[in-house]
C-alpha cells in the first residue's frame, strides 16, 4: 500500500517558497496552506494553488501541514523555529543553501522532526525555477522517515536528491556561488574590458553570451578539461603575455583577476593533454610575475 503524502505548508512566500510551492502543487501535493511577512504575497501565491489558505498568522500554516517549509531568507529561520508551537511527528525543513538543520533547534526541542532541503537552482524568476526544478538537484540534510520523504519528493519534482552531511553546508554552498554568482562577476569583467573599447554593456554582455553558452554546453558534453580553450590550453606563452601587458596599460586592477584565474586554469589544460610541462612552466612564471611594464616602475622608483 503506497503511503499517503503529507499536506505541505510554506512559511515565506518569495521567490524560492513560490517556486517550490507551485511546482509541488503541480506534481499533485496538497499544499494546504501559505504564510508570510507580506500577506498580499501569501494570498497571491494562494490564490494559483486549489484549497491553499493563506492565514495571517504562520501559526495556521504550522498546525495544518505534515511539514512546514521555510523559505524565509536564512536570517529569519531561527526565529520562525523558536516563534511557533510545533507537534511531535509534525516536520519542518527550511531551503537555505548555508545553514544546516540546526537553524531549526528550537522546532526539534519541541518534538518536530527537522530536515535542510536545499535546490541548486538560481531563483532570479520564479516561473523559470518553476520549471527548472525538473532536472535540478537537491541537497537533503535529514535523518530516517524524514529524508525517505523529502527523497520521494524530490523525485517527484523530477530532480536528484542528494545526501549532504551538517557540517559540509557552507563549502557545498561556496561552490554554488563560484558557479552561479562569480560566473556573472567573470561575465561583467570582461565586459567591462569591452566597454574600455569603446563598446556599451548591453552589446558587450550579447556578444559575450553565446561564447559562455558553447562553453558550457562543450564541458556538459565533453567533460571540463575536453571543453577548454584558448592560450593556457594551447600552451601559448606570447598571447596571454600581449594579454598581461594589454591589461597592465589599460585596466590594471583587472591584473590580479587575470592572473589568479589564469593559474587555476592550468591543471586543466594539463588534464587536458594539451599542455607539455614546459609550457606549463612558462605560463606559471608568467602568471606569476609581475608585468614588466610595473617591474620597471618599480625598478624607477
Amino acid at each position: 500500500m503506497t503511503e499517503a503524502r503529507p499536506a505541505l505548508g510554506f512559511i515565506g512566500a518569495g521567490k524560492v517558497g513560490s517556486a517550490l510551492a507551485l511546482a509541488l502543487a503541480d506534481a499533485g501535493y496538497a499544499v494546504v496552506a501559505v504564510a508570510s511577512s507580506r500577506l498580499d504575497a501569501a494570498r497571491a501565491l494562494a490564490a494559483q494553488i486549489d484549497g491553499c489558505d493563506s492565514p495571517a498568522d504562520p501559526q495556521g500554516v504550522v498546525d495544518r501541514a505534515d511539514i512546514v517549509f521555510v523559505t524565509t531568507p536564512d536570517a529569519a529561520i531561527r526565529a520562525v523555529a523558536s516563534r511557533h508551537r510545533w507537534r511531535a511527528g509534525a516536520a519542518v525543513v527550511h531551503t537555505s543553501g548555508s545553514e544546516s538543520r540546526d537553524a531549526l533547534a528550537a522546532a526539534a526541542a519541541a518534538g518536530a522532526a527537522t530536515a535542510s532541503l536545499h535546490p541548486l537552482l538560481a531563483f532570479a524568476d520564479v516561473e523559470a525555477a518553476r520549471r527548472s526544478l525538473r532536472g535540478a538537484s537537491f541537497t537533503v540534510e535529514a535523518e530516517g522517515p524524514l529524508a525517505e520523504r523529502l527523497n520521494a519528493l524530490v523525485a517527484d519534482l523530477g530532480g536528484t536528491p542528494l545526501a549532504i552531511r551538517s557540517a559540509d553546508k557552507a563549502l557545498y554552498h561556496a561552490a554554488g556561488v563560484f558557479a552561479g554568482n562569480y560566473i556573472l562577476t567573470l561575465l561583467k569583467l570582461a565586459s567591462d574590458l569591452w566597454l574600455y573599447l569603446g563598446f556599451d554593456r548591453e552589446l558587450a554582455v550579447s556578444a559575450l553570451l553565446p561564447l559562455i553558452r558553447g562553453a558550457l554546453a562543450n564541458a556538459e558534453r565533453q567533460g571540463l578539461a575536453a571543453a577548454l580553450t584558448g592560450p593556457i590550453a594551447r600552451g601559448d606563452a606570447a598571447t596571454v603575455e600581449r594579454h598581461i601587458e594589454a591589461l597592465a596599460a589599460a585596466t590594471p586592477a583587472l591584473l590580479d583577476a587575470y592572473r589568479c584565474l589564469g593559474r587555476e586554469t592550468l591543471p586543466l589544460a594539463a588534464e587536458g593533454g594539451g599542455l607539455t610541462p614546459a609550457a606549463a612552466k612558462a605560463l606559471g612564471d608568467l602568471l606569476s610575475a609581475q608585468p614588466p611594464s610595473l617591474e620597471r616602475t618599480k625598478t624607477q622608483l
